[in-house]
């Protein structure tokens, strides 16, 4: 098929990108020139694993390009895809506006009957306003379908590759046909193709992800009252974890969630049911229950440092939510290290990929305090004279460090661990006063 896609952030550039790789002919669309520039040039904004040489793949082949405007060419295609963000308002509700101003310009440019396909985040209803839109500005039958992205940073091509599901809400059989080849190539089973209407697949991408980030909130707590009773979460997290009812997954406390999705989804479901007069207690609480945890996180390390603080040096492994992006949005590390420099402690930072991005987000945030943090090219020079180090994100790179040498180079051998790596790697016998979220009197000594 030939298709168009309009954003190249991270879910138009997955998206465009994993669909030129099944063979579709795609031209990704962007309103940023230097972005677009830069992806001509083989540059790509974001990490993600596998992204750039599949790009490059792509280029090189001829199935995708790059464009600040539909070429005139790309007028026919089968299908425009709109996958722009949508924005938290201060409200908690989604922006729409730019994909309605897409929607409008598919209908003023498209010269043949086509899918418009929405994989944008969009409250419920959007859908509606996207079809009158298309109907109102042309009469060649353009389709609208609700295909919402269930898409993990640091996964996001295992993802599209390989999908647990693919959800596609339509009005006609006609578009659901279209939407079955399209993503043939996946030799998907049958069943793995939802078909929904409009409005249950656009609720479905926001519950599934409130319901993550609850039992995410929900292990956060746990923790927080293991600390409290001298009880062990992974004990509770194994027994948990094994009931079929249950099982294993997002049942790992830390610091709490971040990211692009489920700050900004628990958000606006939580707007969706008041609008609706419907109050969704629970979503309600996972937000205000994640907002509080990375505060219990700083009032661990301020205990850690003592009665007095302020000039007490921190290092800090982890900016990125998650391991294996840059992106730093609602990032756990921007709020932990804002109170850090509030209570007058002295930061020093590592990430593997996503330091440019933290430091410009937190100069954002709290203007010139921002300065005051140092950035480190090596994790090991971060904890120079430090009284403490703080664990945010679990990077592969930081799961077994060399304790000895880490502790010869800090002023006070404490470490506060938010993900609870090190539980059992015996950091207690080797001199470190180790700080967990709920393992017990005995973390951080081995394993009997």
């Amino acid at each position: 098929m030939n298709l168009v896609v309009f954003g190249a952030g991270y879910v138009g550039l997955v998206t465009a990108t994993g669909l030129a790789e099944l063979g579709h002919s795609v031209v990704c669309v962007d309103t940023d020139p230097a972005r677009v520039a830069a992806l001509r040039a083989g540059d790509i904004p974001i990490f993600e694993p596998g992204l750039a040489e599949l790009v490059t793949r792509n280029v090189r082949e001829g199935r995708i390009g790059f464009e600040t405007a539909v070429p005139a060419a790309a007028r026919t295609a089968d299908a425009w895809f709109i996958a722009v963000g949508t924005p938290p308002s201060k409200d908690g509700s989604a922006d729409i506006s730019a994909v309605l101003s897409v929607a409008e310009t598919i209908a003023s440019l498209a010269e043949r009957r086509a899918l418009v396909v929405v994989k944008s985040t969009v409250p419920v209803g959007t859908g509606d306003r996207v079809q009158a839109l298309l109907d109102g500005g042309s009469r060649l039958g353009l389709e609208h379908v609700s295909n919402p992205e269930f898409l993990r940073e640091g996964t996001a091509l295992e993802d599209f590759f390989q999908p647990e599901r693919i959800v596609c809400g339509v009005r006609t059989p006609w578009a659901e046909e279209r939407m079955r080849a399209l993503y043939t190539p996946l030799q998907l089973e049958a069943s793995q193709v939802q078909i929904t209407s409009v409005r249950s697949a656009e609720l479905c991408k926001y519950a599934a992800n409130a319901l993550l980030a609850l039992r995410i909130s929900f292990m956060n707590e746990m923790a927080r009252l293991c600390d409290a009773l001298g009880a062990d979460v992974r004990d509770v997290r194994r027994a948990l974890g094994s009931d079929s009812r249950i099982g294993p997954r997002y049942l790992y406390p830390g610091p709490g969630y971040g990211g692009s999705c489920f700050p900004k989804d628990v958000q606006a479901l939580a707007h969706f049911g008041r609008d609706a007069g419907v109050t969704l207690l629970t979503v309600e609480a996972t937000h205000e229950t994640n907002e509080r945890q990375r505060g219990w996180v700083v009032d661990k390390v301020l205990r850690a440092l003592g009665p007095n603080p302020v000039g007490k040096r921190v290092a800090l492994w982890g900016l990125a939510f998650k391991p294996e992006t840059d992106d730093v949005r609602e990032s756990p590390a921007l709020a932990v290290v804002t109170k850090l420099l509030a209570a007058g402690v002295e930061v020093r930072v590592h990430d593997p990929e996503a330091t440019d991005n933290f430091l410009r987000a937190l100069q954002a945030s709290v203007g010139a305090a921002a300065e005051r943090v140092v950035r480190c090219e090596r994790a090991l020079d971060a904890v120079d004279d430090a009284d403490a180090l703080l664990l945010l994100t679990e990077w592969r790179s930081y799961r077994a460090p060399d304790f000895p040498a880490l502790g010869a180079r800090m002023r006070t051998r404490t470490i506060v661990d938010a993900r609870n790596v090190w539980g059992a790697a015996g950091v207690s016998a080797l001199g470190f006063a180790y700080h967990s979220l709920g393992l017990g009197p005995r973390a951080g000594d081995p394993t009997p």
